[in-house]
C-alpha cells in the first residue's frame, strides 16, 4: 500500500497516546473509583461526538516525550445533547497531570479559542500543581508564562463572554484550583480535594500536617468557602450536573438562553399556595415549597444551597423559559442575611445578568445579620457591594414581597427606586424600618407604659406596615392574589424580557 510506512508511524503515535500513562497507572485510577480523563470525555460527551486537538503535543524537557503523552491534558471540541462545546481533561495517569510550557499552551489556546466562538468550556480537573523540575530557575519561571508578554493573564484572567464550567474530580491542586476560581459554575465529586497547594507541600514547607479532605474537601468548599456550586455523589452525578445546568444557560452571553416546553402539572398548586405560609407572622416555613410551586414542573435548580442558607439562589423555568430565583429563607436564621448569603446573591447576580437570565426577588427578610462578628466580616462594605452589581444588573428584575421585607435589605432585595421592572406585594406582606415588636419598644416607655399601652403602639406599627400603604403612594406597583403569582410574574416576563443584556457585571469577579 502507497506510504505504508508513514501510516504504521501514525498508527503507533496514536496507540501511545490512547495508552496515556499505561495500564498499571490506568488501574490505579479504576482501584480509586475514578474514571481515566478519556473516559470521562467518553460519558460527559454526546457518543463518538469528541474532536481532539492536541493529541502528540509533549513535554518539551530534554528526554521526556515518550513519558508525556498528551502532555498531560486532552483537550478538543464534542457535543452534549447535541450543543457544541469545548472540553480540557486532566490526565492524571501522565506525571499527575502537573503543569508544563506545552500543556499551558493547550489549556490556553482551547480556552481563549472557545471565547471566541462562543463555545461553553468544560474543564474536567484531577492534577498536581506546576511541574517540576519545568518550573525550576529563572529560564523555568519565566517561560511558564506562555511564551508572550500578555499570555499568562489570557489564561489566568477572564472576563465572562461563554460559560466556563469546572469540575473537580480527583486531588485538584495549581491549575484547577485557578481555573475553578475563574468559572461560572463549578462541581466537586465527594472524595475529592481542592485548593493552591497539596498536604505534601505544605507539610515540607510548612510543617504543616493535614489531609486533602480538611484542606478542601468538598464540605469545605460547599458550606465554608462557597467557592463551588454543587456537590456531586460520583463522577456520572457530576456529568449529569453538568447537563442540568447547560439547560438553562446559553453557550455565550450574545444569545438568550433556551427556551423549553412547558411540564404538563406546572403550576397546578398555585391554588393552594397560601397553605404554604403560615398565618402567625412569627412561624417559620420553608420558602423553596412556594419557588417550587411557582416554576415549571421540576425545573428548581440551586446554586451553592449548602452555603449562605438563609438565602436562597437557584436557576429555575417559567413558562419554558430560565429565570434566575432569589428568596430569602425564613428556616434559616428567620431569613436574615449573613455575609455569606451576600457573597452568594452577588455572585448570582453576575451570572444571571451576564448570560441574560432575568431575576426573580422573593422578600421575607427581617434585614442583615449584625453586630461583632458581622461587621468584623465588612458587613457594611458587603451590603453596599450587592446593592452596587443589583445597580448594574440590565436583565429585567421582577420583585414579589411574600411577607416581610425591612431596612436596607427591601432595596437590597429589588426594592423600590432599584430599577425593577414590576415591584409588587402579597397582602401577608409586612414593609418597615424594622420589625415593629422592636419599633414598639423604642417608641414607648418600657418601664413605665402598662402592657395594654405597648400593645396598642405594637398594633399600631404593624397596621402601617401594610403594602397598601406603599401601593397607595404608587411605590410598588401592586399587591396581588398569591394564587395569581405565576400568571403574574409570566406576563410581566413577556413585557419586560429583552433578548441580551448589556453585560456590566461581566468582568465581575466570579468568587468573592
Amino acid at each position: 500500500m502507497i506510504h505504508d510506512k508513514a501510516l504504521d508511524i501514525l498508527k503507533k503515535k496514536q496507540d501511545k497516546v490512547l495508552a496515556m500513562g499505561g495500564q498499571k497507572k490506568i488501574d490505579l485510577q479504576h482501584q480509586k473509583g475514578r474514571y481515566t480523563a478519556r473516559e470521562r470525555i467518553g460519558r460527559l460527551l454526546d457518543t463518538d461526538s469528541f474532536f481532539e486537538v492536541g493529541r502528540f503535543a509533549h513535554s518539551d524537557m530534554p528526554g521526556m516525550a515518550e513519558k508525556t503523552p498528551a502532555d498531560s491534558k486532552i483537550t478538543g471540541y464534542g457535543k452534549i445533547e447535541g450543543r457544541q462545546v469545548a472540553v480540557s481533561a486532566n490526565d492524571f495517569t501522565v506525571m499527575a497531570a502537573t503543569s508544563s510550557r506545552v500543556a499551558g499552551k493547550k489549556e490556553q489556546q482551547i480556552k481563549n479559542y472557545s471565547a471566541a466562538k462562543g463555545l461553553p468550556m468544560v474543564y474536567l480537573g484531577e492534577a498536581g500543581g506546576a511541574r517540576m523540575p519545568d518550573i525550576m530557575g529563572a529560564r523555568g519561571l519565566a517561560s511558564f508564562g506562555g511564551g508572550g508578554f500578555d499570555s499568562f493573564t489570557q489564561i489566568m484572567s477572564r472576563v465572562r463572554k461563554n460559560l466556563l464550567i469546572t469540575a473537580i474530580m480527583g486531588e485538584c491542586y495549581g491549575m484547577p484550583t485557578w481555573i475553578a476560581c475563574l468559572s461560572d459554575f463549578v462541581v466537586q465529586v465527594k472524595g475529592t480535594a481542592m485548593g493552591v497547594s497539596g498536604p505534601r507541600v505544605l507539610e515540607m514547607a510548612l510543617g504543616e500536617k493535614i489531609s486533602d479532605e480538611e484542606l478542601g474537601g468538598y464540605r469545605v468548599h460547599s458550606e465554608i468557602t462557597g467557592t463551588i456550586d454543587r456537590v456531586a455523589d460520583n463522577e456520572d452525578h457530576c456529568f449529569e450536573i453538568i447537563r442540568q445546568y447547560l439547560s438553562y444557560m446559553p453557550s455565550h452571553r450574545g444569545y438568550p438562553p433556551p427556551v423549553y416546553s412547558v411540564p404538563e402539572g406546572s403550576g397546578e398548586g398555585m391554588g393552594d399556595i397560601l397553605s404554604l405560609l403560615p398565618e402567625k407572622r412569627n412561624r417559620v416555613y420553608d420558602m423553596k415549597k412556594i419557588l417550587t410551586c411557582m416554576a415549571d414542573k421540576d425545573s428548581l435548580f440551586e446554586i451553592k444551597p449548602d452555603f449562605g442558607k438563609s438565602v436562597i439562589t437557584s436557576l429555575a423555568r417559567m413558562n419554558g423559559r430560565s429565570v434566575g430565583m432569589i428568596a430569602n429563607q425564613p428556616m434559616v436564621m428567620g431569613g436574615a442575611m449573613d455575609t455569606k448569603g451576600i457573597d452568594k446573591v452577588i455572585s448570582f447576580l453576575c451570572q444571571c445578568d451576564t448570560y441574560n437570565i432575568p431575576l426573580l426577588f422573593f422578600h421575607d427578610i427581617p434585614g442583615f445579620l449584625v453586630g461583632r462578628e458581622a461587621e468584623r466580616e465588612k458587613v457594611s462594605a458587603k451590603v453596599m457591594n450587592y446593592l452596587n452589581a443589583l445597580g448594574q444588573v440590565t436583565v429585567p428584575k421582577i420583585s414579589v414581597i411574600v411577607r416581610k421585607t425591612y431596612g436596607m435589605a427591601f432595596w437590597n432585595m429589588a426594592g423600590s427606586g432599584c430599577g425593577t421592572d414590576f415591584l409588587v406585594s402579597w397582602p401577608t406582606a409586612e414593609m418597615s424600618f424594622v420589625d415593629p415588636m422592636i419599633a414598639a419598644n423604642v417608641l414607648s416607655g418600657a418601664s413605665t407604659d402598662t402592657p395594654e399601652k405597648k400593645q396598642s403602639i405594637i398594633d399600631a406599627m404593624i397596621n402601617e406596615t401594610s403594602p397598601f400603604e406603599a401601593a397607595g403612594m404608587y411605590d410598588i406597583h401592586d399587591v396581588i392574589d398569591p394564587r395569581e403569582t405565576r400568571d403574574y410574574i409570566i406576563r410581566a416576563l413577556e413585557i419586560s424580557q429583552v433578548r441580551t443584556g448589556k453585560h456590566k457585571l461581566a468582568n465581575w469577579p466570579t468568587k468573592f
